[in-house]
C-alpha cells in the first residue's frame, strides 16, 4: 500500500478521537456553561454532533476499506476490525435514529422549547441514550488510537 494511504490512515483515525473527545467533553460542557440560552447551546452542540457523526462514517469507511485492503479476508478475524465496526453502527444508530427523533421531538414542541412540553421526559431518555452510545464511541477510540502502529502492520 502506498505511504500516501497509510498516512491518510492515520489523520483520519486522529481527526475521529480527536473531534469525539473534543467536541463531547470540552466543547458541549463548554456552550452549556457559558451560554444562558439553554436551547441555543444545544442546538449548537446538536448541529457540532451531527457534522461529528458524517466525520464518523467517512473515517469508519475508510479505515475498514484500509483493512480490508491491507488485510484482506483476514480483516475479519480482527478485534479492531469489530471496533470500528461497532463504532461506525453507533455512529449510524445517533446520526440517522435517535438524532432525527430528537430533532422531530423538538419540531413538534415548537414554539416551546421540548423541556417545557410533556415530551420532556421522553426527549431525555433518547437523550441519555444518545450520550450512552457516545461514550462508548469516546472509549473505544482509545484502543483504536493506540493500535495505529498495527493497522499499519508495524
Amino acid at each position: 500500500m502506498s505511504r500516501l494511504s497509510e498516512h491518510l490512515l492515520v489523520v483520519l483515525i486522529t481527526l475521529w478521537a480527536g473531534a469525539l473527545w473534543s467536541i463531547g467533553y470540552i466543547v458541549a460542557p463548554t456552550l452549556f456553561a457559558m451560554l444562558s440560552d439553554r436551547a441555543l447551546a444545544g442546538d449548537i452542540a446538536g448541529r457540532l454532533f451531527a457534522l461529528l457523526g458524517w466525520i464518523g462514517v467517512g473515517c469508519a469507511v475508510y479505515v475498514l476499506a484500509f483493512m480490508l485492503a491491507r488485510w484482506r479476508w483476514r480483516a475479519f478475524r480482527s478485534g479492531l476490525f469489530w471496533l470500528v465496526v461497532a463504532m461506525l453502527l453507533a455512529t449510524l444508530a445517533s446520526q440517522f435514529g435517535i438524532q432525527p427523533l430528537m430533532a422531530r421531538m423538538k419540531a413538534d414542541a415548537w414554539p416551546r422549547e421540548v423541556m417545557d412540553t410533556v415530551m420532556r421526559d421522553r426527549f431525555a431518555t433518547w437523550h441519555g441514550v444518545s450520550s450512552v452510545l457516545y461514550l462508548i464511541q469516546s472509549v473505544l477510540a482509545l484502543p483504536l488510537v493506540l493500535s495505529v502502529r498495527k493497522l499499519l502492520g508495524r
